[in-house]
Formats: C-alpha cells, sequence, structure tokens
C-alpha cells in the first residue's frame, strides 16, 4: 500500500467556476503589476493606496475558476475599507501565523526567513526540512491531518491569519468551513506550473505576505541566473544522449509528457527525452511493450519512479531487464534522497531548487561538464 501511495505522489507531483471579480478601489490607486516573467498560475498587482491584489489564474489543471485577494497593510486597515464581495478573502499583512498544506510551501518560508509563522501543517510525517523538522517535535508545528479531510477543529483551535491550501477541483469541504468561520483559505497552484522556473517564481506568491517582496526577488533571482548558467554550460555539450523515464504501475507505464515539467528539465540538460514531443503537460499512459519499441536502446533511464535498487526493480518486473540503461547501470533515481522521517526531499524543495536539480542532470548525462558538482537528487540507482 506504501508503494502504491509513493507512486500515486510520484504521478501527480510529474503532473499534481467561479467568475473574476471586478475590483472596486480607490480611484487614486493605479495599479502597478509586479513582474512575474515565468510563472503562469498567479499575478500581482501593487495599488498606490498600499493594498495587493493577489490573482490565482490556474489553482489547479484545466480550472475555470480564478481567486483574487486583496492584502492590506495593518497600518492602514483604519482608513481603507474594501467591498467583501469583491474579493475571495481580505488579508492583513505582515501576518502573524500560517497554516500551509503542501511540502512545497515550506521552502518558500524557510528561504525567507518565515517559517517561525508556521503553526500548522498537514501531514507532517513527510516534511524533511530539519528547521520544520524541530519545530514539529517541540510542538510548534502541530498536526493537522491530511488536505482532502483537514482536521478543521484543529485549525480553528490555532486561528491562524492565513491558511495556504491547494486543490484538484474547487470543491473541500474543511476549507468551506474555515472560510465560513472567518479563516482567510487562498489557493496554491504552484504544482500546476510545467517549466522549473515557473514553480521557483512562486516565492513571489508568499512574500506580499509577510511584506518581503525585495527578499523574495533577490532569492529568485540568485536561483535563476544559477539555473541559465547551468543550462548554457549543457548546450556546449557535444553530444545528446537519449533518456527514457518513469516506471511500470501494475500493467501501465507511466512518464512524464512531454510539456511537464520533468520533460522540461532534460530539455533544458540537453537530453533527448524520446517523449519530448508529445502534448501532453502531466504523464502519459503507456504499455510497456510500446514503451520497450522506442526506448530499449536509451542510454539513460532518469527516474524511475519510487525504486531505489536494481533489485528492487527486478523483482516488481522482469521487463525492465530488456532496456540497455538497466543493463548498463545507467538508471539514476530521486527516491534514496530523503528526510530523516522518510520523506521524499525531492518533492518538496526541488520546485524550490530547480537549479539543483538542473545540475545533477547534467552532471550525470554530460560527465565533464560539472565535475564539481555533487549530486543532491538525483543519484545511481542503488
Amino acid at each position: 500500500m506504501l508503494k502504491q501511495l509513493l507512486f500515486l505522489s510520484y504521478l501527480l507531483f510529474l503532473c499534481g467556476c467561479k467568475q473574476q471579480k471586478k475590483e472596486s478601489l480607490p480611484l487614486e490607486s493605479t495599479p502597478k503589476n509586479v513582474d512575474i516573467a515565468y510563472a503562469k498560475g498567479f499575478s500581482i498587482e501593487k495599488k498606490a493606496s498600499g493594498i495587493t491584489i493577489l490573482k490565482i489564474l490556474t489553482p489547479w489543471p484545466n480550472a475555470e475558476a480564478s481567486f483574487t485577494y486583496a492584502l492590506i497593510p495593518r497600518e492602514k486597515q483604519a482608513f481603507i475599507t474594501l467591498d467583501k464581495n469583491e474579493y475571495d478573502a481580505i488579508i492583513s499583512v505582515p501576518i502573524e501565523n500560517i497554516v500551509v498544506t503542501s511540502t512545497t510551501h515550506i521552502p518558500a518560508l524557510e528561504a525567507l526567513g518565515e517559517l517561525d509563522k508556521l503553526i500548522g501543517f498537514s501531514d507532517t510525517k513527510y516534511v524533511s526540512s530539519k528547521a520544520a523538522r524541530k519545530r514539529i517535535d517541540t510542538g510548534q508545528i502541530k498536526e493537522l491531518g491530511i488536505n482532502e479531510s483537514l482536521n478543521t477543529e484543529a485549525v480553528l483551535a490555532l486561528q491562524p491569519d492565513l491558511v495556504v491550501g491547494f486543490g484538484v477541483s474547487g470543491s473541500n469541504s474543511a476549507y468551506e468551513t474555515l472560510q465560513r468561520s472567518q479563516i482567510p483559505v487562498i489557493y496554491n497552484g504552484d504544482w500546476v506550473e510545467e517549466t522549473p522556473l515557473g514553480k521557483a517564481e512562486w516565492i513571489k506568491f508568499f512574500a506580499p505576505f509577510f511584506k518581503k517582496e525585495t527578499e523574495a526577488n533577490t532569492i529568485f533571482y540568485e536561483i535563476e541566473k544559477s539555473y541559465v548558467d547551468a543550462k548554457k554550460i549543457a548546450e556546449t555539450a557535444h553530444t545528446v544522449p537519449t533518456v527514457l523515464s518513469g516506471a511500470l504501475y501494475k500493467d501501465v507505464w507511466y512518464l512524464p509528457g512531454g510539456k511537464s515539467w520533468a520533460a522540461n528539465f532534460l530539455k533544458d540538460a540537453n537530453a533527448n527525452y524520446i517523449w519530448k514531443d508529445t502534448p501532453e503537460s502531466g504523464s502519459l499512459s503507456l504499455s510497456w511493450e510500446s514503451v520497450l519499441v522506442v526506448a530499449k536502446n536509451a542510454e539513460y533511464w532518469i527516474g524511475p519512479a519510487q525504486f531505489k535498487s536494481y533489485t528492487e526493480m527486478e523483482s516488481s518486473s522482469a521487463h525492465y531487464l530488456q532496456f540497455n540503461a538497466f543493463k548498463n547501470k545507467k538508471v539514476y533515481t530521486f527516491a534514496n534522497t530523503v528526510g530523516e522521517t522518510g520523506g521524499n526531499l525531492y518533492y518538496e524543495l526541488a520546485p524550490q531548487r530547480p537549479d539543483l536539480v538542473l545540475k545533477d542532470l547534467i552532471h550525470i548525462l554530460h560527465p565533464g561538464l560539472l565535475p564539481e558538482h555533487k549530486p543532491f537528487f538525483f543519484k545511481p540507482l542503488n
């Protein structure tokens, strides 16, 4: 059962109606868009009045709904009146405490120096951050169940200033209960982004809640530069190796679609991902026979789902032995990079640090281009 849950988490990670509301703000509030260069799922506007308008454009795949939130500086609350019907939530900033529901939210809080504001999390056993684990162990971060069935009584007892949630649809009874109790719930759609830098840019989503926009811009700029520089190095490679990905789950082989987050990493690493031309931004579902026909001679196998060793793969299916990458011991996995409680660090930190992922792949696929790089996420299968 645990393997099934891990495999389903892997698939979600590869992939992971309300009318947009009109704004009614003071006339002198001329909008100024905050620069969002890669992320497609949110936008930020700064008003001359001091209000920040945060819009979530893609809260989940194929969403028809969008959400609009108004963030008001605490010192200006007494002087600004907004129509609550115009916004999905109105939040006073900076917030003093927060509840989040995905491990991908934690690195942004940590990078911004705001982890001490985190007072509750759903399913804490999957958290890998050492700083967050220390706060969990000392009771400073409370266990709140799981996102789909959040323990609303526990959340209400904490009375957070904000709950950052995520959803695969617009229906979540726990979120509705919290909102009726005047606790703001804001959707985060970082997992829907298709590009590595698009996911990483969601640190700018968290910044306005803490009035740390400048810090977020600096952090993202450093990550962006590191990523772009690594990509340029990959472009100097003299060879473009072929790459296979994914693995069987029961009788179906799941692997990243050509427009997915994982496929974009391989593209930027200057690899020939065999399914790069497929239009899917999530995962593909194929038979093992069809995979064998086109990928038997692939040079590398990157990301064989939850598998940690060659022995484990061979025990799971003899079909794997027919692939050259398996025979030649060129299979690389992120499944062996885990936190102290077994949570997968790739799921948690990779969206925030795509530069480390890209450097791992370049180090593997183009030996010699980054000789000093020490693999962080992707390592040889045991």
